[in-house]
């Protein structure tokens, strides 16, 4: 109740903290278990977290698969992520429960549509990655207030590191969301960010729209990867079998990242500096082949 009372006054943020404490009260209710998951689902969707509102989908589906809301959730995710062909999936299986769900034939009638090449689309969404300090000073006298660097003009070379992530799938992408996230202040006086996540191994990211402050990396985590991302074959990126990363650009060094850290614990490391306000982390599985490789010859700070 709490957290549909939060979801009413568009307080996202909290809206997604009650139902969590909700679902760890651990009820043993199946159908109440799968809507608070789809009600939180609702919640991430709102802040642009798609993965993390898919996986809340998928897990509501699992304890309820008649669950119409749960099914629409997932599929407004997958169109969200460009997964097109997965929404289209997801749409007939909810219509097979209800074939004349009006949102369902929308949808599906939408992601047909939208089975096209996003290349050029992911490139335009890169480059306004450089864009979200305009007009930014409020928060820029708040990160200086707490001890964040910021650079917010790329150089040269990070124009060229731009246009190299043209080439990455951009899984987690949208236009509105990547054209529109900026660091922004909540009504508490916290700064909620959003981050980059790199996946070098498999040329993949996420995009986390509203990263709060204080929360933890290890808890954005356990949502991103309640469910295996369908890139991981070999089933190594789960919670705990991950390793995080930043790099010192100007000495070309990596810093590893406690996962029980938050993020403004990394953001004040006196090595790390926030470019043009997307906070960016590097994610590998742990003692994998790739990662040994990537990191050989260079010089690594590790916890």
């Amino acid at each position: 109740n709490e957290g549909n009372e939060y979801f009413k006054e568009k307080d996202y943020g909290r809206a997604v903290a009650a139902y969590s404490e909700g679902l760890q009260r651990r009820s043993g209710d199946a159908e109440l278990d799968a809507v608070l998951l789809t009600n939180r689902a609702a919640a991430h969707f709102h802040l642009g977290n798609y993965r993390s509102a898919l996986n809340d989908a998928i897990q509501a589906k699992k304890l309820k698969p008649t669950h119409l809301k749960a099914i629409i959730r997932g599929a407004l995710c997958h169109v969200e992520l460009k997964n097109f062909l997965e929404a289209i999936a997801w749409c007939e299986e909810g219509l097979q429960i209800d074939s004349k769900d009006k949102k369902l034939v929308e949808l599906r009638a939408k992601a047909d549509k939208l089975k096209v090449s996003v290349k050029a689309a992911w490139h335009l969404q890169c480059l306004s990655l450089w864009d979200p300090w305009r007009e930014g000073a409020p928060s820029r006298f708040l990160c200086s207030e707490r001890n964040i660097k910021l650079v917010l003009e790329p150089s040269d070379e990070e124009e060229e590191v731009s246009d190299g992530l043209a080439e990455i799938s951009l899984d987690g992408f949208h236009s509105d969301s990547a054209t529109g996230a900026k660091v922004h202040l909540d009504a508490d006086g916290s700064l909620s960010w959003p981050v980059l996540f790199l996946y070098p191994e498999h040329k993949q990211t996420d995009f986390t729209v509203a990263f709060h402050e204080n929360s933890r990396f290890i808890d954005h985590l356990m949502v991103m990867f309640a469910e295996l991302p369908p890139w991981d074959l070999e089933k190594k990126y789960l919670p705990n079998n991950l390793e995080l990363y930043f790099e010192d650009e100007e000495r070309e060094e990596m810093y590893e990242v406690n996962p029980e850290h938050t993020l403004l614990q990394v953001l004040q490391h006196e090595r790390y500096s926030v470019k043009s306000g997307t906070p960016t982390v590097l994610v590998f599985a742990k003692r994998s082949p790739f990662s040994k490789k990537y990191f050989s010859g260079k010089k690594v700070h590790r916890l």
